[in-house]
């Protein structure tokens, strides 16, 4: 079906989990949406693919709790209308060394905000969990009730499925070549100027292009954005035989992160039967066009938390099955939300940065993103610390007085 030159109130570039949660909720609103993908849908070139992502309210920072809330329920809201789940809920458990700022900024944020939580020694860790879980004694664990795990592929098919439902258009192998915006004081909005030559016209535009988003940002408007596409790598480990039912999701298995050097995360095992996704909170900068493709980190550090972890239970000698993603990552770890500005103002919003915890906040992010375009102002969230002026006025963007959680390196030769 050929729709170049048609008009549309909303432009989303981006089809990603965000640009496809942007699209649900702009469609669910009646609006006249077109969701364009430079690649395939529901690709792996990106950070939207994959079997697997954590959800938590566990943050360091106090602005994105409320966040996780909303989104936890508006998974839940579109699996209703779709009839599948792509959101498996579970408890949250994090623990790192008892002077780690991070991890107290988390127990901080914590009591700030009234998350129910329990702030656990390494025996009470080891009564909780029943011995699945154990940390030496200078370790403090801290258990919450929202964690779990996503279906990353399904979720994106999912809210693409939605939007369609709701009147949205799609087109994939669609690559944005810029955004130009319309001199015209009667009509006004933005023409989408594709690679193969179709112009499309929209009232508004939503650039939601992941790894890709500041090269095409700097070619709308020759803003550099400071988003480095990193590639990292996600490992899944063997459970031992005869203990892959006490680290399955639907357990009393959490999802899990581990604070300090090195920062690790996890999820119960799920999408692989006998395999637990275990991997390092890291990776490589790179160009999103050339990547390298691996090798992945060094894992030595990783191999050494898992025989400490996981009480022997875990096979810590080599990950099982490996996969590649991209993280997205801005100088101060937060995202990017707000509208372009320049000579676009409002016509044009840029969402990205997500750098390597968005995922989890993807229906709340699109509703935001849908308030920003059709109002102008996202309802009941503080988008402050999501300025694009914010490298502006500090170049490593919002002050943070705790360690860094992700850390990306040179890969070895």
């Amino acid at each position: 079906m050929e729709f170049s030159g048609e008009n549309f109130v909303v432009i989303v570039v981006g089809a990603g989990i965000m640009g496809s949660s942007a699209a649900y909720q702009l469609a669910k609103r009646g609006q006249k949406t077109l969701l364009l993908e430079q690649f395939d849908f529901l690709h792996h070139r990106g950070s939207s693919h994959g079997e697997s992502r954590t959800i938590r309210a566990t943050y360091p920072e106090d602005y994105y709790h409320p966040m996780v809330l909303e989104s936890s329920l508006l998974w839940e809201q579109a699996q209703s209308e779709i009839g599948y789940k792509v959101y498996f809920k579970a408890h949250q458990f994090d623990m790192g060394p008892s002077e780690n700022r991070s991890l107290r900024s988390v127990i901080a944020s914590c009591r700030k905000n009234s998350v129910p939580h329990q702030v656990l020694d390494c025996r009470q860790v080891l009564e909780k969990y029943s011995g699945r879980i154990e940390i030496p004694e200078n370790w403090v664990g801290v258990a919450t009730e929202l964690g779990g795990v996503i279906k990353p592929t399904k979720a994106v098919s999912m809210f693409q499925t939605l939007a369609i439902k709701n009147g949205a258009v799609l087109r994939d192998n669609t690559e944005v070549k810029t955004v130009l915006k319309v001199k015209d004081d009667v009509r006004g909005g933005v023409t989408v100027v594709t690679s193969n030559g179709e112009e499309f016209w929209g009232k508004n535009c939503v650039v939601t292009a992941g790894a890709w988003v500041g090269k095409l940002v700097k070619k709308i408007s020759g803003l550099e954005l400071p988003i480095q596409a990193v590639e990292t790598s996600v490992c899944y480990w063997r459970i031992k035989e005869g203990d892959e039912a006490d680290y399955a999701v639907g357990g009393a298995f959490p999802s899990f992160a581990s604070y300090g050097d090195p920062h690790v995360y996890g999820t119960p095992s799920l999408e692989y039967p006998g395999l637990i996704k275990i991997a390092l909170h890291r990776g490589y900068p790179c160009d999103p066009d050339r990547r390298p493709w691996g090798p992945g980190p060094l894992l030595d550090s990783l191999k050494e938390l898992i025989q400490g972890r996981f009480a022997g239970r875990v096979d810590s000698s080599g990950p099982a099955a490996t996969q590649l993603c991209m993280y997205s990552m801005t100088p101060d770890k937060d995202f990017v939300i707000d509208f372009l500005g320049g000579e676009f103002g409002e016509d044009v919003v840029v969402a990205g940065g997500f750098s390597g915890h968005g995922f989890k906040m993807a229906p709340v992010v699109g509703r935001i993103l849908a308030d920003l375009v059709l109002s102008g102002e996202a309802q009941g969230v503080e988008l402050r610390h999501f300025r694009i002026a914010r490298f502006e006025e500090n170049p490593k963007g919002n002050v943070k007085d705790y360690e860094e959680q992700v850390s990306f390196s040179v890969p070895p030769q």
